[in-house]
């Protein structure tokens, strides 16, 4: 027996029956509800409780990372919306039509995200329509943050579900 061979033996290799993947989804949860519009939440806190310069460079933050996600959208948005329905679309067909379980990982990964950018984008445009600052703006990302969590939640729980049943129906013994 080769090594890759052994290594495939001793280490199980489908997505959620891996450890690696269930840390890995733990931390892209984590770390997409702590970053909000691309700045850290922290900086909300700390703008709520110092104000003064905090509260300037929380706004300044957002004002930066909004106008950028905003000119993505306007220069590309279409291509992008096209090729991550292309890439959902594909990774669902593997994964649930063909049973490829590293693809299932992925669109359970890829296609709660999608919502999390759509939320993003719309956030974005009310924030820069309705020119938001101060307390106003502390409300709208604590508000964004928490659907975040929600779509987060929601999805930790359909993967976790999807996952069970998958290593319940194929079995860890193969």
């Amino acid at each position: 027996m080769d090594w890759t061979g052994l290594v495939f033996e001793t280490i199980d290799m489908r997505s959620f029956s891996n450890l690696w993947f269930w840390i890995a989804l733990a931390v892209f949860w984590s770390t997409t509800s702590h970053w909000v519009l691309g700045v850290p939440f922290d900086m909300v806190g700390r703008a709520r409780k110092q104000g003064g310069q905090a509260a300037q460079d929380l706004e300044d933050m957002v004002r930066i990372q909004v106008n950028r996600r905003l000119f993505i959208v306007e220069q590309a948005g279409l291509w992008l919306v096209a090729l991550a329905a292309a890439l959902l679309a594909m990774l669902a067909s593997l994964g649930f039509w063909y049973g490829i379980e590293l693809a299932q990982a992925l669109f359970l990964l890829g296609f709660p995200m999608s919502l999390v950018g759509l939320l993003g984008i719309a956030t974005a445009e009310r924030i820069r329509n309705h020119a938001l600052a101060g307390e106003a703006l502390w409300r709208k990302l604590t508000v964004h943050r928490f659907w975040v969590q929600v779509i987060g939640m929601i999805s930790i729980f359909v993967t976790a579900m999807w996952g069970m049943y998958q290593n319940l129906a194929h079995g860890v013994l193969g």
